[in-house]
């Protein structure tokens, strides 16, 4: 392990070695790529564009900028070596996965001008240095809710892009909750039609994404190196779908429409044979449009459905996943009904305990870590963040760094976690703006401790290289929160 020489990195590499000299992006660089890394490289090549206006052709030929394969085993799947001479950047890695995270690396070596979407001058300089670098934890997520409020595809691939720039490699869509269904399921055309009519707040109107447009979404993620994993949250958190389909419902009386921000009132009606048709189709159809491996079930603030319904419901849901191909993730109340070790909790609590967890955790089942008062991007920072909620305290950056994902829950060891996931409900969040206040700084620190190796963690080393984040964002015009926590450099 050595200490990252290059103050500005996020998150901080394995080992960083200088080297001597520069290496200068010229007008007529090239970049050359194997097939498996073709995407990275036109990534790379993308962002370099908009502000150099260089031509930066990608192809099979030689070039300045070489994608390859074949990086040292100790890099797995996921890492890569990045190496900057004067003459050349190299960059090995044994999948585009890690060709994907040699890019976001190789970009916060450049000045953050080379960020701008429109020319600036150069010249375009990096530090010769020699990288070698792979991440703690496979599970690196965010995730965004677009059910209390609705956000177009252009607003969640903004999100996309920025996250993607700090090696998150999931994204998990909150897609259905009580206020709305976002996603179009062709054998149950009402859940959009009706469902996905309201919004926290009161907003009317067609806000929900056709299956092409959510299909474009995954692809567009995937051509970022992030894997998109579907939520449709049960059997609470369903009143726009019981609003949509009377039968759904015990009494065969459709709901009303709810906007309100109240949790736990909501049931599918756990003892009809259409309950399990309706999960069915949509289960089917949603694995058919989600090439990842993973499909969220939810499952949490079940509080009007009784236990043994609760298990009654999960206990024939859950065989679903598997049947359409998929690996079920839910909140971590779901895990008591469940003993296949595949299945993943996602805890989210604010206590160090959970025997549930703990109790899977030794039976075999990974756990992804979301302890809501460490990585709920949503809770306010402080007493006088305008957006948010406070229900899990408040969450300054620190706290979202100043924790170990595998020494946090009793029972629950650092082999036992599958990774750190950030979710960002939006119960007061409306616009991207507030998003990007919400995520931006916490969501690089969450990064962080996601990829770094905890032998780094230390927050007096980190805060500088978040500060050096600022004038990146800013460039990128990104609306991030300015925590006095953090030492952020004078602007001229």
């Amino acid at each position: 392990m050595t200490e990252n020489p290059l103050p500005h990195l996020v998150p901080h590499p394995v080992k960083v070695t200088p080297a001597q000299g520069t290496h200068t992006l010229a007008p007529d660089t090239t970049v050359q790529a194997t097939a498996a890394a073709r995407e990275p490289a036109e990534r790379l090549a993308e962002v370099l564009r908009r502000s150099t206006r260089f031509a930066l052709p990608v192809d099979d030929a030689t070039g300045r900028i070489l994608f390859t394969d074949g990086a040292a085993e100790e890099q797995g799947t996921e890492g890569y070596q990045l190496d900057v001479t004067p003459d050349q950047i190299t960059i090995k890695a044994n999948s585009p996965a890690g060709h994907f995270n040699a890019v976001a690396t190789l970009r916060q070596l450049f000045d953050p001008e080379i960020e701008a979407r429109s020319q600036r001058q150069g010249p375009w300089q990096i530090p010769a240095v020699s990288i070698r670098d792979h991440p703690r934890y496979h599970h690196r997520g965010a995730m965004l809710d677009v059910a209390r409020h609705f956000f177009t595809p252009a607003e969640v691939k903004r999100y996309i892009d920025q996250i993607a720039a700090y090696k998150i490699n999931y994204l998990h869509l909150h897609l259905t909750d009580d206020q709305g269904w976002r996603l179009e399921i062709k054998s149950w055309p009402d859940l959009t039609r009706t469902g996905g009519s309201t919004e926290v707040g009161g907003r009317t109107g067609d806000l929900h994404y056709t299956q092409a447009e959510y299909e474009d979404l995954v692809e567009y993620a995937a051509n970022r190196g992030i894997t998109v994993i579907p939520e449709i949250d049960m059997p609470g958190h369903t009143n726009a779908a019981q609003a949509s389909y009377p039968e759904l419902n015990d009494d065969d009386k459709a709901k009303p429409h709810y906007t309100g921000t109240d949790v736990g009132f909501s049931s599918l009606a756990i003892h009809k044979d259409v309950t399990y048709a309706f999960v069915e189709d949509v289960i089917r159809e949603v694995a058919a449009m989600t090439p990842g491996p993973y499909l969220h079930i939810g499952g949490d603030e079940a509080l009007s459905t009784p236990e043994e319904d609760y298990a009654t419901f999960m206990t024939r849901v859950l065989p679903l996943v598997r049947k359409y191909g998929k690996t079920a993730i839910g909140w971590h109340e779901f895990i008591k009904t469940s003993d296949d070790p595949a299945t993943i909790p996602q805890f989210w609590a604010t206590t160090t305990t959970d025997d549930n967890v703990a109790a899977a955790a030794q039976r075999g089942h990974k756990v992804l870590m979301s302890p809501a008062n460490h990585v709920y991007l949503d809770i306010k920072y402080d007493d006088t963040t305008p957006l948010g909620l406070t229900w899990a305290g408040l969450v300054d950056v620190r706290d979202t760094y100043d924790w170990n994902p595998g020494a946090h829950l009793e029972g629950v060891s650092e082999e036992h976690v599958h990774g750190i996931e950030a979710p960002l409900w939006t119960e007061t969040v409306t616009t991207s703006a507030d998003v990007e206040h919400m995520a931006f700084p916490r969501l690089a620190a969450a990064a962080e401790l996601a990829w770094a190796p905890a032998e780094v963690h230390d927050w007096e080393a980190f805060a500088p290289r978040l500060a050096a984040q600022a004038e990146r964002w800013r460039v990128q015009g990104v609306n991030f929160h300015p925590s006095p926590q953090v030492p952020w450099p004078d602007r001229d």
